[in-house]
């Protein structure tokens, strides 16, 4: 058990040298802090490790088949409760992760941005199936790190904006892949997503159409308002954090911040996947987003499942339904992207 663990140690210092220096010069967390603070210090260092670890998977999954690498980029200011203090209203770093096929060559093909789920949540190794089939259709695959996500210590974490500035995140990450990465076709970009990913893919691309050329949505966060309704105080409360104030209070801002509301800007195919058995999205709040789409005579093209084995990742896991729903997915987004051309 020591060895596995020295070994895993070992490993994470391979990558530390590419992270920036402000992420390894971390202190320590003071003996003066609270528990509950102590607590979340080290949350925050372990996901760091986690994230190193996660890097070297990611590498080592897919060296055979593509290119990978990781940068920062910048995106707007986080919110802050000091306006004018040291640093306000700086760009916001993000990292980035691309993954470039061999396959390709020198010609330039189609990109996919890939939205990783799950609120705090970061692009892990749940993707690498996912990823690889991506990759062998012939994709640059481009992943952003937005703000809330983990592995990149509290500063990050805690630019959480939910329905917020995150969304600019994803499209500041299209942005900079189309614009400095040669192997990337700028007329042929498509976004994808599931849960909250699907949620930030519905965003970008009824608020960017003329970025996207197509969009799926999985399983896709739609309807703040309704979505506080079917779920627990508890869950309730952590959006105050997330959005920086409560339903009960500011309901015209969980509206603004719900997809469902904003159907009328659609104007790229997408397709949209929801399932009845889903413990986390509701499938009656999907429902709600394919009514108003339906209601607002946008072309869009979805999938109800019934019963689908694996709830809400009943298409991310391994199955034959899976496979199935997934190879869906992939010929609606070729007949727009054409891989492989």
């Amino acid at each position: 058990m020591h060895l596995v663990v020295r070994a895993a140690l070992a490993a994470s210092l391979l990558v530390a040298a590419a992270a920036p220096a402000s992420l390894l010069a971390q202190p320590l967390p003071s003996s003066s802090a609270t528990t509950p603070e102590r607590a979340r210090n080290y949350d925050r260092q372990l996901e760091v490790l986690e994230k190193k670890l996660d890097d070297l998977e990611w590498r080592a999954r897919t060296a055979d088949i593509a290119t990978m690498d990781k940068w920062w980029i910048t995106s707007k200011p986080a919110r802050t409760s000091n306006p004018t203090g040291q640093g306000a209203g700086n760009p916001l770093k993000i990292p980035v992760y691309t993954f470039v096929p061999k396959s390709i060559g020198t010609r330039k093909a189609p990109m996919l941005v890939l939205v990783h789920g799950y609120v705090h949540g970061s692009f892990d190794r749940f993707y690498t199936h996912i990823l690889r089939e991506l990759l062998e259709q012939g994709y640059v695959v481009v992943a952003p790190e937005y703000r809330g996500s983990t592995g990149y210590g509290g500063e990050l974490y805690s630019a959480i904006d939910y329905g917020g500035a995150e969304i600019d995140d994803v499209k500041a990450a299209r942005d900079w892949a189309v614009e400095t990465m040669t192997s990337v076709d700028p007329a042929r970009v498509g976004i994808l997503g599931w849960s909250h990913g699907g949620y930030l893919t519905l965003f970008n691309a009824f608020n960017y159409p003329d970025a996207y050329k197509v969009a799926y949505a999985g399983v896709p966060v739609s309807d703040l308002i309704q979505r506080m309704g079917y779920k627990g105080p508890g869950y309730q409360q952590t959006f105050t954090e997330f959005i920086g104030k409560d339903a009960v209070n500011d309901p015209a801002e969980y509206r603004r911040r719900s997809p469902v509301n904003s159907v009328e800007k659609l104007r790229i195919p997408l397709l949209v996947h929801t399932n009845t058995i889903d413990e986390d999205v509701n499938v009656m709040e999907v429902q709600h987003l394919i009514e108003a789409l339906t209601a607002a005579k946008k072309t869009f093209e979805y999938k109800i499942y019934d019963a689908a084995p694996g709830g809400h990742e009943f298409n991310r896991i391994d199955t034959p339904l899976a496979r199935a729903s997934r190879k869906e997915i992939w010929a609606f987004l070729a007949r727009h992207l054409r891989p492989g051309s």
